[in-house]
C-alpha cells in the first residue's frame, strides 16, 4: 500500500501521515530527508524529533537526505510501515547537489516506489497553488515538486490533501487504510 500525503507548509500532513501509520502498526521506520543548514532548519528537526519521541507510534529512523531511492529498496519486504518525510526536502536536498542529474534521481526513486512490497507512506508539499517564482532554481523546484507529486499521485493506492489539518481523500478511502491497503 502506497499512501501519498500532500499539503502546504505547517498543513499538519506530517501528523497526519504520523497517526494514520500509527493506527496500522505501533512501530515504524521513519526516513528522514531533512538537512540542518541553518538554525531555523535545525529547530525545526529538534521539533519533529521531540514530537516522534512523544508520538503513539515508536521509531526507527533513519537519515535519507540524498539517497531515499537506495533505502526503499533496501526496506522493501519490511514487515514494518515505512514513512518518508519529506519527499519536497529531498527534492531540495538533489537540486542542490546534482541538478543536472534531477530527471535521472526522480526515475529512479519512481521504480523504487513503483517496486516497493509493504506500507508506504510518503509526505510531500503541494506547492504548486502559489504564484510562479521569480528564479530560475525556486521555478525548477516548483516544476520538479509537481511532476514529482504527480508521477507518485499515479502510482499510490491512497492520496490524502490536508489543509488546515484536516485530510481530503483525493484517491483511496479511509477503509483502505484500516485493512492495511
Amino acid at each position: 500500500m502506497i499512501h501519498l500525503v500532500l499539503g502546504g507548509a505547517r498543513s499538519g500532513k506530517s501528523r497526519f501521515a504520523e497517526n494514520e501509520l500509527a493506527r496500522v502498526s505501533p512501530r515504524g521506520i521513519y526516513l528522514a530527508t531533512a538537512t540542518a543548514g541553518d538554525d531555523e532548519m535545525a529547530a525545526r528537526i529538534a521539533r519533529h524529533q521531540q514530537d516522534r519521541l512523544n508520538a503513539p507510534c515508536q521509531w526507527q529512523l533513519i537519515e535519507a537526505p540524498l539517497d531515499l531511492a537506495a533505502h526503499l529498496r533496501a526496506l522493501s519486504g519490511e514487515a514494518r510501515p515505512v514513512l518518508v518525510d519529506c519527499l519536497t526536502l529531498w527534492l531540495t536536498n538533489r537540486l542542490m547537489a546534482e541538478p543536472q542529474k534531477m530527471a535521472e534521481a526522480r526515475q529512479e526513486l519512481l521504480n523504487a516506489i513503483g517496486d516497493f512490497h509493504g506500507q508506504l507512506w510518503l509526505v510531500s508539499n503541494e506547492v504548486g497553488s502559489g504564484i510562479v517564482p521569480l528564479g530560475v532554481l525556486s521555478r525548477q523546484f516548483v516544476d520538479e515538486a509537481g511532476w514529482l507529486n504527480q508521477a507518485i499521485a499515479a502510482l499510490a493506492d491512497r492520496v490524502t490533501l490536508v489543509v488546515a489539518g484536516l485530510p481530503l481523500a483525493l484517491k483511496g478511502t479511509a477503509a483502505n487504510a484500516e485493512m492495511g491497503g
